[in-house]
């Protein structure tokens, strides 16, 4: 028995693809462009560079006020207190004798005084006849160092001494002396103290300060006793 096979059957028909949702069902949302942020006008350039301008101007003034009140450097404040001549001798016209000088050292800065090339000269008749160096050392801020100041005079010529009358010399205060009737040789030397160093101001800027302070002494031929210096 023979078997006969079904013709095919033609092809069924292909589906028509369904447009894609829209936009909003897919959860996705669309952003419109932005338009890019329009540059400043000239007028607000020229007002910010004002501002600033007048900024910068204040604030140097309020350092310039402060450097000037307060951190300014000073020099530092001599006062000689006192002068002695532990020894003295006069020998065939020369003389020879130790000086001593005393004296304060104020530092008026905010700052730490170093002191160095600080020198201690006698001079005497328009000649040096003595000279010191001081040691080097610091003074702290509104600090006061007491100094004592001893050294050798080597023998030199006595010129004519003078002879002084009654009160014609005056101590440290400027108060004057009365030697009464008493009539008596007398020399002067002049001494000179110089201090110099330097003070760092805000702990960065260096400053040079230095101070000098110079005495006329009369000292008696006879004895070597100071009958008064001024300063």
């Amino acid at each position: 028995m023979r078997s006969t096979n079904a013709p095919n059957a033609p092809n069924a028909p292909t589906p028509t693809p369904l447009p894609p949702p829209p936009m909003a069902e897919r959860g996705v949302t669309t952003t419109k462009p932005k338009r890019p942020p329009r540059p400043p006008s000239g007028r607000t350039n020229l007002a910010s560079c004002i501002v600033a301008t007048i900024f910068l101007i204040f604030i140097i003034i309020v350092i310039l006020i402060v450097y000037f009140m307060v951190f300014k450097p000073q020099d530092p404040r001599i006062a000689v207190s006192s002068v002695k001549l532990p020894s003295f001798s006069v020998v065939n016209g020369t003389v020879n004798f130790t000086f001593s000088q005393y004296a304060s050292i104020r530092n008026p800065n905010r700052a730490v005084f170093s002191h160095f090339d600080s020198t201690l000269q006698l001079i005497y008749s328009g000649r040096q006849v003595g000279f010191m160096f001081i040691p080097a050392g610091e003074i702290d801020a509104g600090r006061t160092q007491y100094m004592v100041a001893t050294f050798s005079i080597q023998s030199f010529p006595l010129s004519s001494p003078v002879i002084n009358v009654g009160p014609t010399l005056a101590n440290g205060d400027g108060v004057g002396f009365d030697y009464g009737l008493r009539i008596q040789p007398t020399m002067e030397i002049e001494s000179k103290l110089e201090m110099a160093g330097r003070v760092k101001v805000l702990h960065f800027f260096s400053h040079r300060v230095q101070s000098n302070a110079g005495c006329r002494v009369a000292v008696a031929v006879t004895d070597g006793s100071v009958l008064g210096f001024h300063c």
